[in-house]
C-alpha cells in the first residue's frame, strides 16, 4: 500500500500511548513512572486506576450481602452532600433504628433508611412515579430492584429515554435498559433532602458519552424550583 496512505505517529507519542494502554489493565492502581518513555522530558508519574476502581469511582460498594442499602445512602450522603461516612459507620447508625434479627433474615428497610436520615437531621421521602415519569427526577434516589428474586438496593442517578444509569453497590457504576430497570423495579424512589445538597453533585452526571444537548443538561445545577418540587424547602436551599 502506498505510504501516502499511513498516517505518520511520532515514536515519542506512541510509545506514550502503548505505555498506558498497557497499564490500564492492570489489576491494582498505582503510581507509574513513565521515565525515559519521552526522551528529555525526565520522570513522568501517572496514578492508574485498576479496573475495579474505574467500576466503583464516585460511589460506595457494599462489603456484606445485606448491605447494598447501607452503601446506597452512604453514596448519596457522601457524593450528593459532601459527607465523609464509610459503610461501616453507615451500617452502625442503621443498626441503632431498626431490629437486628430482621436486619439478619431480610437487610434493611426502607424504614429503616429514613430513620436513620431522620436521626441525621435531614428528610427521607418515599415517592410512587409511574415509570414514565422517572424523567421528572431531579435528584439522585434510592431504589429497590427485584433481581432474579433478590432485592437490592441501588441509587437511580439519571434516566434517558432509553437507559437508566445507576451506582449499583454489588456490580458497581452500570447502564441499563429502561425497560429491564422498570421490569425489576417496585415504582418506588426513595429521596433524601436536606441543607448542604451539591446541586451539580458527580451523582447526575454520568460518565459514558451523551449527546450534547444531554450533556448541556446534565451539567446544568439544578434550580430552586426543580428542587422545591421535589421536596426540598426554601431554607434547605440557602
Amino acid at each position: 500500500m502506498p505510504l501516502a496512505n499511513h498516517k505518520w505517529i511520532p515514536p515519542a507519542a506512541w510509545l506514550l500511548g502503548h505505555a498506558l494502554a498497557s497499564l490500564t489493565v492492570a489489576g491494582h492502581a498505582g503510581a507509574v513512572g513513565l521515565g525515559g518513555v519521552i526522551p528529555g522530558a525526565g520522570a513522568i508519574h501517572k496514578n492508574v486506576l485498576s479496573m475495579r476502581e474505574m467500576r466503583y469511582v464516585d460511589m460506595v460498594p457494599q462489603k456484606t450481602d445485606f448491605s447494598c442499602g447501607a452503601a446506597a445512602l452512604a453514596t448519596i450522603l457522601n457524593y450528593a452532600y459532601g459527607q465523609k461516612l464509610t459503610e461501616d459507620e453507615v451500617i452502625q447508625g442503621l443498626l441503632q433504628v431498626s431490629d437486628p434479627t430482621i436486619v439478619r433474615e431480610k437487610g434493611f428497610s426502607l424504614l429503616d433508611l429514613k430513620n436513620y436520615v431522620q436521626a441525621r437531621g435531614m428528610r427521607g421521602r418515599g415517592y410512587n412515579m409511574a415509570p414514565e415519569m422517572l424523567d421528572r427526577i431531579k435528584v439522585p434516589t434510592i431504589v429497590l430492584l427485584d433481581i432474579r428474586g433478590y432485592k437490592h438496593f441501588v441509587v437511580l442517578k439519571k434516566t434517558t429515554p432509553d437507559k437508566v444509569y445507576l451506582a449499583d453497590p454489588a456490580l458497581g457504576n452500570r447502564v441499563v435498559a429502561r425497560q429491564e430497570f422498570v421490569s425489576g423495579w417496585n415504582r418506588v424512589v426513595f429521596a433524601i433532602i436536606g441543607q448542604g445538597f451539591e446541586r451539580d453533585t458527580v451523582l447526575l452526571r454520568p460518565s459514558e458519552p451523551l449527546t450534547a444537548r444531554s450533556t448541556m443538561d446534565t451539567w446544568r445545577p439544578l434550580t430552586d424550583a426543580q428542587l422545591l418540587e421535589f421536596g426540598f424547602s426554601s431554607a434547605e436551599l440557602f
